[in-house]
């Protein structure tokens, strides 16, 4: 079995190759929560992720012939997902106006624990949103998707180099904007 991926799915993706709706109903279930958190990483957008989502199951259900079965069907699928998210990206670069929507961060009163790491995790994904899209989806494909360098590389087809250099200049900028909110909520009345 040299190459080939066993993939405890193979009944259903071969029931969707068939055509069948149930099946491919199946796989989106198994695969919708994972790659709509894929794509919102990338297009910061809960509305713009949905479709991309939705997009990117359409696409894939129509070329599952070249699904060759090298490696997991989950990660094939991953690559449309990401693909996908990266041409929304491109395309609305022209489009968008940087207008940046107001963010109100509360502090928690009193001393929960959990609430406090809640807020924590909503400032660092704010920070994050923040980014340019070049440092925000090399950041989300290494930290949050797992990807190394090289294969980032191949995805956004750029150099190695510029994967790493993007990536380092994203951790500055998020730590940047991160010890600027805290310097900022340490000086706000309440």
């Amino acid at each position: 079995m040299e190459g080939k991926y066993t993939n405890i799915h193979q009944d259903l993706i071969d029931a969707c190759r068939n055509g069948d709706r149930n099946a491919q109903f199946r796989i989106y279930k198994l695969y919708y929560k994972a790659m709509y958190n894929t794509s919102l990483r990338i297009v910061n957008d809960a509305a713009e992720a949905e479709d991309v989502m939705q997009e990117s199951f359409l696409d894939a259900f129509q070329r599952l012939g070249s699904y060759t079965g090298e490696g997991s069907f989950g990660s094939w699928l991953k690559r449309i997902v990401i693909n996908r998210s990266l041409d929304f990206i491109r395309k609305t670069k022209e489009m968008v106006s940087f207008d940046e929507a107001e963010h109100d961060v509360h502090e928690i009163p009193g001393d929960n624990m959990e609430e406090q790491i809640l807020l924590q995790v909503e400032q660092v994904k704010n920070a994050i949103s923040q980014l340019p899209d070049e440092y925000r989806v090399v950041l989300s494909l290494f930290l949050l998707e797992g990807y190394d360098h090289e294969e980032i590389s191949q995805i956004l087809k750029i150099s190695n180099q510029l994967s790493r250099t993007r990536y380092s200049r994203a951790r500055q900028k998020l730590l940047g904007l991160l010890n600027e909110k805290r310097f900022t909520n340490s000086f706000s009345p309440n």
